[in-house]
């Protein structure tokens, strides 16, 4: 089987791939999104996402959602591809539209996180080499002082729910947004280089590069 995987840099979406890949599909796509309804941390830093899409060697393929669902459905169809990945844990909402999507795809959708506690599942990724950093963080939930913050370890990710007790473990509920600094599916480890701190109605943010540690 062949896939393509939603992709915006952070530790879900990746995680997700990795799983999908050990259960022996291939995954040579990686889609991201342009979105309508606020700003995205992530679409802000596309070129440091296609630093790590040329880390993994994979073609990085980008859509905006204005040109609605049906068309994005249309880009996957074309791609011949067997099924779409998503990092999804607990929203059911964004499960339900990535199902419509494959099916008006016509592919298969392959949910490999879903339902999982969000501890574990944190806890996991860690044990699997993943290391990841804050990008952006939902000014309601945390504070900027959060950003860059970097879970390399077990330790790392006890100390952050320690300090800000209350915030899911992965920021399933948009507490926090992540990129992935090392992990299986590449070779050595990433460095953020921050360029400038940002603010927007929801979140802080930075704009940053990755640079090869």
């Amino acid at each position: 089987m062949r896939g393509v995987a939603f992709f915006s840099g952070g530790k879900d979406g990746l995680y997700a791939l990795y799983l999908a890949e050990k259960s022996g599909i291939k995954v040579p796509y990686l889609l991201a999104l342009k979105t309508t309804i606020e700003l995205s941390p992530h679409w802000e830093n596309l070129d440091a996402l296609k630093t790590l899409a040329g880390a993994m060697g994979r073609e990085l393929l980008t859509f905006d959602m204005a040109r609605g669902s049906d068309s994005l459905a249309n880009l996957i169809a074309s791609l011949g591809v067997d099924c779409i990945i998503a990092g999804d844990v607990l929203i059911k909402d964004h499960k339900k539209w990535v199902e419509w999507l494959a099916e008006k795809a016509g592919v298969e959708p392959l949910e490999p996180l879903w339902g999982r506690d969000t501890l574990g599942l944190a806890r996991g990724m860690l044990r699997e080499g993943f290391e990841w950093a804050i990008i952006a963080v939902d000014k309601r939930k945390l504070p900027k002082e959060a950003l860059t913050y970097a879970f390399r370890s077990r330790e790392d990710l006890e100390n952050f729910l320690r300090v800000y007790p209350g915030v899911d473990p992965v920021g399933e509920f948009g507490e926090f947004h992540t990129v992935v600094l090392a992990s299986p599916l590449f070779e050595g480890r990433f460095e953020l280089e921050v360029k400038s701190a940002e603010e927007s109605e929801r979140y802080h943010w930075i704009r940053f590069g990755l640079v090869r540690a």
